[in-house]
């Protein structure tokens, strides 16, 4: 049954709200119907009482209850006071319609109200007619009382009743259909920005636009959903920006040792190769394919990082927290003394915050690994940026290698114990490049290194 129910359901939302407003309205309507028939029912049954109450009235006109016995005058319009009209004196019966019979259905009703001495109204359920209504009204004179009961056929208010009923039944099954047709079409209406806004969103999804709807001029509720959709298109930008990054980073960075790999083979194939050349072939090749393992497991690590944390996208960030944060988290395996110098004024970068972290942790990982004693950490406003200083006392860059600095995967010296793919130097110019940033050295700097950090101001 339910599963019949789910399969009967609409499945747009514009068909489920209407069949909603069209149940609504249903049982709204049974209630008035209902509520109005019985209503008129009752109306039309006191209609029917105050029709044999007045004829009662009239019939008792010619009763004369002053004497001992009750006497029934004769009038005019006697026949028409005869019809459907009971007489007693007491429970005597005195005069009766010509087309009753003393042991009919009717009579023996009669007598049966006659019998009660006050003023009651009952139905009564014949063959023909089906419902008959009698109305009795005592009478009581200085030595007699006398009882007149008067009946009519219910027919006609039986009929008006079902007429009442058949047309409010006509009138609810419009309303219904009126209900539903107007539903669907002030849902449809209300719901074409939706599908606007839907088609929007999946056409600048697809393309990465920079367009957004917004909440200013819209009523609440699209106000409501164009915020949700903005941030969607948003984290969607986002995952479309850190994926063309990552194949770009990767089809650059692995270009290099995938290169070496080629020119080694071609050099190995040119002629033979004695087993100490081959052996040197492949060990060149070997440490080729492990620096590109360690540039797709760091490239892929740090889009990981990326996509948990999709604040890498433009915004305002203050530098001076940022900064504390980090140094207090620098690696404690070494004895040093670190400095922070930054302004106690409010200083912001037009960066994210996670994104100034990832910018500015290579390098203080770097200044950790080198430094003799100290790293020092500084920042200061700039016309229209903010630039960060990180600088430690260690041995500095080798002048060979200044050229080779922000090469990924190059490292002055591979064998000094330290580990790193170095990739960190690179990723961090790369991440500050994205936001119109630079991360730059400063040759001039000794002794130690200096790695300056230029980003636009928030």
């Amino acid at each position: 049954m339910n599963r019949l129910a789910r399969r009967l359901a609409p499945r747009t939302l514009r068909g489920r709200l209407s069949l909603v407003a069209l149940t609504t309205a249903a049982l709204l309507m049974t209630v008035l119907t209902v509520v109005f028939n019985s209503a008129m029912d009752r109306h039309l049954q006191h209609q029917a009482d105050d029709e044999l109450r007045n004829r009662a009235a009239a019939v008792a006109t010619t009763v004369d209850t002053s004497g001992p016995r009750v006497r029934v005058l004769e009038t005019v319009n006697d026949s028409l006071l005869d019809a459907n009209v009971w007489i007693y004196a007491g429970t005597r019966l005195l005069e009766k319609p010509p087309s009753a019979t003393a042991d009919s259905a009717l009579t023996q009703a009669a007598d049966r109200l006659a019998a009660r001495g006050s003023p009651v109204c009952a139905t009564m359920q014949t063959d023909n007619p089906r419902f008959i209504r009698l109305c009795s009204q005592p009478m009581s004179g200085l030595r007699s009382t006398a009882t007149v009961i008067t009946a009519t056929d219910l027919a006609p208010y039986r009929s008006s009743a079902d007429t009442l009923l058949s047309g409010s039944l006509i009138l609810d099954a419009v309303m219904l259909a009126c209900t539903y047709a107007l539903t669907r079409l002030a849902v449809g209406r209300a719901l074409r920005p939706v599908r606007t806004m839907t088609d929007q969103a999946t056409q600048w999804s697809a393309v990465g636009s920079d367009q957004r709807f917004g909440a200013a001029d819209q009523p609440a509720e699209l106000a409501r959903l164009g915020t949700s959709l903005d941030a969607l298109l948003d984290r969607i930008r986002t995952v479309l920006r850190h994926e063309q990054q990552l194949t770009g980073e990767l089809s650059h960075e692995l270009r290099t040792p995938l290169t070496r790999i080629v020119v080694e083979l071609d050099w190995w194939r040119a002629r033979p190769r004695s087993a100490a050349e081959t052996d040197a072939t492949h060990e060149v090749i070997a440490e080729a394919a492990q620096s590109m393992r360690t540039i797709c497991d760091t490239l892929l690590n740090d889009a990981r990082e990326s996509a948990q944390n999709t604040t890498t996208a433009v915004g305002t960030t203050a530098v001076a927290p940022v900064l504390r944060r980090l140094v207090e988290d620098l690696d404690a395996r070494k004895q040093l003394k670190t400095v922070v110098d930054v302004p106690d004024q409010q200083m912001e970068a037009g960066v994210a915050s996670a994104l100034l972290e990832r910018i500015v942790s290579p390098l203080l990982a770097n200044a950790v690994r080198y430094a003799g004693s100290t790293v020092t950490v500084s920042a200061r406003q700039l016309p229209g940026g903010v630039r960060i200083d990180v600088t430690d006392d260690g041995p500095g860059v080798p002048e060979e290698f200044l050229d080779d600095l922000f090469q990924p995967g190059r490292r002055a010296d591979s064998g000094d114990g330290h580990d790193g793919a170095g990739l960190g130097l690179p990723l961090a110019r790369r991440l500050a490049r994205a936001v119109g940033g630079e991360v730059s050295h400063d040759p001039e700097h000794t002794p130690g290194a200096r790695f300056l950090v230029d980003l636009p101001a928030g």
